[in-house]
């Protein structure tokens, strides 16, 4: 149950937050982008996104973290659009289309909010939700007064701006950030963002303050906390050991993390000859032992036999 934001509704904080996030629009700096564009107006950034929230597609997910998963699944808010750009991004279409999505109002996302929870979902995951803070923090408030009782998941790339996490405090149940880059270089190479390590360190500390350690309930499902997410990429090993290595010594050993082995070429990475590899088997051992060795002892459990086979071990 999302207490935190029940407080901060009560007490009619939330809707200040949501207010003051709705006038950051009108000269956009929700991000690091900090495009300045004014959004209420019509106008676009690099999100691609104005006004309101777009909605690909939404609906119960079974291929999530374990803690998020259960026996009724996590339920996923597939916004369109985004404020990284990874140029391999899996959700190319979603995330970087510029006519993909249906915009909803406050009570439209809302009522997105509540199906999912009326089909038995454990949570409101909101992927790639960065650049819409404002429109969830309004839709959250018809959302709590309609009866949302389940945690409300932040699952976010990292490159988030400290003062929209600052909106964001006690609102959200569990943030989720999937940890992409070490290095300024490759950072800019593959989402023309070389600020990404310092604004992802900067934002995995403020998220950490704000929730802890991942909380799993007795009966297997979190309900609040930090869960860190690390896509594996071809040839970046090293700073795939840098990013556990700030994990572990930085947040805190218990740190939840999910190591993902799945990447493939998507979207435009065939522009980069490195990038039309996929992850080796070796690959994966290593970082699994690197975890370990650094005193990771939460890792996610996906179906190990199943992931091996594909990666040839």
């Amino acid at each position: 149950m999302p207490i935190a934001a029940y407080a901060l509704h009560a007490r009619g904080l939330l809707r200040e937050r949501a207010d003051r996030a709705h006038r950051m629009l009108a000269c956009c700096t929700l991000c690091p982008r900090r495009c300045r564009v004014d959004r209420l107006a019509g106008e676009t950034g690099r999100c691609r996104t104005g006004a309101l929230a777009r909605i690909a597609s939404y609906g119960p997910h079974f291929g999530e973290e374990a803690p998020l998963v259960g026996v009724g699944g996590s339920g996923t808010v597939f916004l369109a659009g985004c404020n990284l750009c990874c140029c391999f991004c899996q959700n190319y279409d979603i995330s970087q289309g510029s006519d993909s999505g249906q915009e909803v109002d406050a009570r439209g996302f809302a009522s997105v909010m509540l199906e999912l929870q009326a089909m038995g979902c454990h949570n409101i995951n909101l992927v790639t939700p960065s650049h819409v803070v404002p429109q969830i923090l309004a839709a959250l408030i018809p959302a709590l007064d309609a009866g949302l009782d389940i945690p409300v998941v932040f699952n976010c790339s990292g490159y988030e701006s400290a003062e929209t996490l600052a909106l964001l405090a006690g609102a959200v149940d569990i943030y989720m950030p999937d940890v992409k880059f070490w290095r300024p270089e490759t950072a800019n190479r593959y989402a023309e963002a070389p600020d990404y390590p310092e604004r992802v360190r900067e934002a995995l500390a403020i998220m950490h303050r704000q929730v802890g350690d991942l909380d799993i309930g007795p009966d297997g499902i979190a309900r609040a906390g930090l869960l860190v997410r690390h896509l594996l990429m071809p040839g970046l090993l090293a700073e795939t050991e840098a990013i556990l290595g700030f994990i572990a010594t930085t947040l805190s050993p218990a740190t939840y993390v999910n190591l993902m082995a799945q990447y493939h070429p998507c979207g435009r990475a065939g522009q980069h000859e490195e990038l039309r590899r996929t992850v080796t088997g070796e690959a994966y051992r290593r970082a699994l032992d690197t975890a370990r060795t650094l005193g990771l002892t939460r890792l996610d459990r996906p179906d190990l036999a199943r992931l091996l086979r594909r990666l040839g071990l």
